[in-house]
């Protein structure tokens, strides 16, 4: 599994981290006060490429909320093709921080990666209840179902690790898509319980 390595400590305290290529979506706030929308195209403690609309100037601050990671900052120190790089402004117990949440990530994506290789089925009955911890309860339609987890299409957008009940199958949430969530269950569907006739 993919981690996160440092070097020898240099004398300014800074250490050299592997840049890791992971998509995490977010918002970005120019000087101006201006939002829009980004995705990391790569990341380290030291540093961020981000795919973004409006690229900002060359050594303006940027603010940018991260789901996973939250609130970062820095400079731009250069234009890309889709967007801009940032040289991180952070603490040093931030920037360690970071370190452990991108090694969580780089993890949390072989996971996904490795449940992408289940079979994904529509089911027969598409509509189900999603309950929420305080009871309530929201018609949503499923787009596909896994053994692990499903894709629901709602105009809900509930935060990323809110937990949930989908049908019978208790998760909670791992990502956003256009028109929809992700589902990951707390438990996988038995396999022999899992063809187009399944009911959450």
């Amino acid at each position: 599994m993919t981690a996160i390595t440092s070097s020898v400590r240099q004398p300014q305290e800074r250490r050299d981290y592997q840049r890791i290529n992971v998509s995490v979506p977010g918002r970005y706030m120019l000087e101006d006060k201006r939002e829009f929308p980004c995705r990391t195209i790569d990341f380290s403690p030291n540093g961020v490429s981000v795919a973004a609309p409006v690229r900002g100037r060359v050594g303006e601050r940027v603010v940018i909320y991260l789901d996973y990671i939250g609130r970062i900052e820095g400079n731009i120190v250069r234009h890309t093709l889709f967007g801009f790089a940032l040289t991180l402004i952070l603490p040093g117990n931030k920037r360690e921080k970071i370190a452990d949440q991108l090694t969580w990530l780089v993890n949390r994506e072989s996971l996904e990666k490795a449940d992408r290789r289940h079979d994904r089925l529509v089911p027969n009955l598409r509509h189900c209840i999603l309950q929420l911890e305080d009871g309530r309860e929201h018609l949503v339609k499923l787009d596909n179902v896994s053994i692990s987890g499903a894709a629901i299409a709602t105009e809900l957008k509930l935060p990323i690790n809110t937990k949930v009940r989908l049908g019978s199958m208790r998760g909670y949430i791992i990502r956003h898509f256009d028109k929809g969530m992700a589902v990951e269950f707390d438990a996988q569907i038995p396999i022999e319980l899992f063809n187009e006739d399944l009911r959450l």
